[in-house]
């Protein structure tokens, strides 16, 4: 699982342990040098181990030995911790300072894989799955509703305000997402700013430092199928199952095969299953849904998500008509 993503993390630890080290040896060589008493001490702690080695090798009264000098061991503790403070450092300056307290920096807690080095492999490899996606993030504040001003279609006599509403659910829940925010199902024509939204979610969510996942969900079937069949390493599947928010754009724009619906299913489900929220967007209508996917998916998007219905005209085709009457304007 994610095995390039762990070694990365794994030396980024071991680095971070490294400099904890370093650290903690300036610290003791800068309190040895101001602070006398403190390096006698020191020394005396020094010795103290080599006692209890001879003790244990003696064998006699070996429990008392060692309680005893466990004894003195605190009381000269307590002596560092005193001189320390009166000479202006912190109490715990002569500690070392781990990133990861829990398995201080080494990767590893009780014989498994600490949380640190889970989460840190996991944002490595969300940062490299997006580095390879086309799609560019976007923010809400370049989303222009003036657009959708005065325009009606079959199905909405007012896009403004349904847009409207659309744009202040999505920044509503970017600015509160959590893991147990809701799943997003958006429905729409090409050119109405789905893309836009998901990403424009995306982007504040990758600043508070959230691992944010989106792409095509036909560029990340064909990895996945790659990566299975083996013509190409990597753990698409796997880091997709466990981001934080999983965002598919273009829902539907992937080749009909069977081994994508099952894969389909299988990262809905399971991210249901795991209670991590996913954003899935499509040009296809509810209608349309039903007759290209499994009953199960169908199922799960339209009751498990909340839905966002986009109306409108293709903002990119005014945008173009705009821009073409323009540049007639400008040379007539």
């Amino acid at each position: 699982m994610r095995t390039a993503a762990f070694n990365k993390a794994l030396e980024i630890i071991n680095n971070r342990r490294v400099k904890a080290k370093a650290e903690n040896d300036r610290h003791f060589s800068e309190v040895e040098r101001s602070v006398p008493e403190i390096a006698e001490i020191n020394r005396q702690l020094s010795r103290t181990s080599i006692e209890i080695l001879k003790a244990i090798s003696s064998g006699n009264n070996v429990q008392g030995q060692i309680k005893a000098m466990e004894i003195k061991n605190r009381q000269a503790q307590d002596m560092v911790t005193s001189l320390l403070l009166s000479a202006g450092y912190p109490a715990d300056y002569l500690e070392t300072k781990f990133t990861c307290p829990k398995c201080k920096d080494t990767g590893f807690y009780d014989g498994k894989r600490c949380s640190c080095l889970e989460e840190l492999a996991g944002k490595i490899a969300v940062a490299e799955l997006n580095e390879t996606s086309p799609l560019k993030l976007c923010r809400f504040d370049t989303f222009d509703l003036s657009y959708f001003k005065g325009v009606q279609t079959n199905e909405d006599d007012d896009c403004y305000t349904t847009m409207s509403n659309n744009f202040e659910y999505c920044k509503r829940y970017a600015s509160s997402f959590s893991l147990n925010s809701p799943n997003i199902f958006i429905s729409g024509k090409t050119g109405l700013g789905k893309t836009h939204l998901s990403l424009a979610i995306a982007e504040r969510l990758l600043e508070q430092g959230w691992d944010v996942l989106y792409d095509s969900t036909n560029n990340y079937l064909t990895r996945i199928e790659s990566e299975y069949y083996g013509k190409s390493e990597g753990d698409t599947l796997d880091v997709l199952l466990n981001a934080d928010l999983l965002i598919l754009d273009d829902l539907g724009s992937e080749y009909e095969k069977t081994f994508y619906t099952a894969t389909i299913y299988n990262i809905v489900n399971t991210r249901l299953n795991k209670s991590l929220p996913t954003i899935i967007s499509t040009n296809l209508t509810p209608v349309e849904m039903e007759m290209r996917y499994d009953a199960r998916i169908v199922s799960r998007l339209m009751t498990m998500y909340d839905y966002l219905k986009f109306t409108g005209k293709d903002v990119r085709a005014i945008k173009a008509s705009r821009n073409s009457k323009e540049s007639i304007n400008m040379y007539r």
